[in-house]
């Protein structure tokens, strides 16, 4: 995944880096009429849209009413049968795990690793276990915001191993994103980036 990562924002850089080069030089005399453009209007353009620029927050508004939290979370107290029977029902890897104090504050995540490990491999009982037990504590939580980037959002995830990764906004949960949802995100960001670079190489910008 490290490798991916550096690749893909390395494939990026290059592509962008060819296309201005290759229109800096490119002989006047020989240009095609779509490049008669102001070249300082037209790059500022491609500037102006930056790249690597999607945010956790625009996961967020893709995923819609699943990214919620609204079954994304369960408590301390509820069994890991429970919880391991809320994300099979739901098709998720990972749930938020809250205090039952009414307020939802966030006391850790509980993930498929943890069941695998915790429960399975030492031959525990999932009904009488209860996830505060096995949990991965609020201290250890990697989290991110809703303006994190793409990017360093997938960094935080391949370097600490993990493929879930909750999103709080002022020490509130608002939702979790997966390791899926940032692939995804980023192969279409780089989709859309050759998009533009292709509008701007036949004078759509």
């Amino acid at each position: 995944m490290q490798g991916a990562i550096q690749a893909i924002r390395s494939r990026g850089n290059v592509l962008r880096h060819a296309v201005l080069q290759h229109v800096r030089v490119l002989n006047p005399i020989m240009r095609p009429a779509i490049f008669s453009r102001s070249e300082s209007v037209s790059s500022a353009r491609l500037e102006e849209h930056g790249f690597e620029s999607t945010t956790i927050s625009d996961i967020l508004k893709l995923k819609g009413k699943s990214a919620d939290g609204s079954w994304l979370w369960c408590t301390t107290e509820d069994t890991v049968y429970d919880a391991v029977k809320s994300m099979t029902h739901h098709n998720v890897g990972a749930l938020v795990v809250v205090k039952p104090d009414g307020e939802k504050s966030v006391a850790g995540i509980i993930t498929e690793r943890d069941y695998l490990r915790k429960i399975i491999v030492q031959g525990r009982s999932s009904k009488s276990t209860k996830v505060g037990d096995i949990m991965t504590e609020e201290n250890k939580l990697i989290t991110v915001t809703p303006d994190t980037k793409v990017l360093r959002a997938m960094q935080l995830m391949t370097d600490n191993r993990i493929r879930h990764i909750p999103v709080i906004d002022d020490k509130v949960m608002i939702g979790m994103v997966s390791i899926g949802d940032v692939v995804r995100a980023v192969v279409s960001e780089h989709r859309e980036e050759l998009n533009r670079l292709n509008a701007y190489i036949q004078g759509g910008y």
